[in-house]
């Protein structure tokens, strides 16, 4: 049987499903998190309606988009992750990236959403380049990237923090990693 690509993937500790309009309230929890909004800071109910509208959307029209993770035993709240599809240098390529709740930080979950992610991409969007990058002293992403068995490939520049200067700059240094 041939799975949709916004089918709920499982893995041994999580469910993985779209995020649609009704993940709101739990996205809220997400966003609301300091580990989660640490340059954005906590995002507005009104700015996370419309992001989840909008990821919804990217489901329905790319057949690709983010995740909302939850615990396999009860269902409780563990992060979001999943793709994106991202421009780099005029090429489309998956673009990967998640958010674990402060509490859960440290115990692998983000291995686990990555590790999905791939073999997702694998069936649904076989030979199709994957990158993932983060601010350049963001070494902890960083090391979940080694862990998936990325390779670091350069940097971009894009909107982000620039570390030990206040505020959000429009230039910041990410390190890009690609599978």
């Amino acid at each position: 049987m041939t799975r949709s690509p916004t089918d709920s993937v499982e893995t041994p500790r999580l469910v993985l499903a779209p995020i649609l309009a009704e993940d709101v309230a739990d996205l809220v929890v997400l966003h609301g998190e300091p580990s989660v909004a640490f340059w954005t800071g906590p995002w507005s109910r009104v700015t996370i309606e419309a992001w989840a509208r909008d990821m919804a959307g990217r489901w329905a029209k790319d057949g690709v988009g983010k995740w909302m993770a939850r615990n396999r035993e009860d269902g409780a709240l563990v992060g979001r992750g999943g793709f994106s599809l991202f421009d780099l240098d005029g090429e489309a390529v998956l673009e990967l990236g998640w958010a674990v709740r402060y509490a859960l930080a440290g115990r692998g979950y983000a291995t686990e959403i990555g590790l999905a992610a791939f073999a997702w991409a694998a069936e649904h969007r076989p030979g199709m380049t994957i990158v993932a990058f983060t601010e350049v002293h963001n070494h902890r992403s960083q090391a979940v990237m080694r862990r998936l068995q990325m390779r670091p490939v350069g940097e971009i520049r894009r909107e982000g923090l620039v570390e030990g200067q206040p505020g959000i700059h429009s230039d910041a240094r990410f390190a890009l990693y690609r599978l």
